[in-house]
């Protein structure tokens, strides 16, 4: 049995990590939503932190086709839905073990990841994503000179 957690004493207390907290909070809020429909999060072998990391989040969509699907990102939030055609009353089931409702499915997605491309086969839906470490904050290799290494004054012609 869980217990919820109450994050207010860190947004009163830490200056500059409330998106932290938010995390924290909305993780503790999808224990409690649907597991439905069943996904994968991989790490590729391959990534390195050189060349950024790849991931594939694979989702379950059997029954779904293509035009049924959409692919979102906003503000660091990837959302995948599945809006399923009306149901057709004129099929009679002795067994309905398929689900076959939409669906909303949600991801938060870290800073600096792009997602390259979608896929959709054998009931799969594979979402490709790759971390893009701008110039800015890859580590950079500084040279040390030494002391014969300083450029000499050159004296003023007078």
């Amino acid at each position: 049995m869980r217990t919820a957690v109450d994050f207010s004493p860190l947004y009163r207390s830490a200056v500059g990590f409330d998106r932290l907290v938010g995390l924290l909070d909305s993780a503790a809020r999808a224990d409690a939503a649907p597991g439905w429909p069943p996904y994968n999060i991989e790490r590729l072998a391959g990534a390195d932190a050189e060349t950024g990391d790849s991931y594939r989040i694979e989702v379950a969509v059997a029954g779904f086709r293509p035009d049924q699907l959409n692919i979102e990102v906003k503000e660091n939030v990837l959302t995948v839905t599945g809006k399923k055609d009306a149901d057709d009353t004129t099929r009679t089931f002795l067994h309905r073990g398929l689900a076959e409702r939409s669906f909303e499915r949600r991801f938060q997605l870290a800073d600096h990841i792009r997602v390259t491309h979608a896929d959709l086969a054998n009931g799969l839906l594979s979402i490709s994503l790759q971390l893009e470490i701008p110039e800015a904050k890859k580590a950079k290799t500084i040279a040390i000179k030494t002391g014969s290494d300083t450029p000499t004054v050159l004296e003023a012609a007078e």
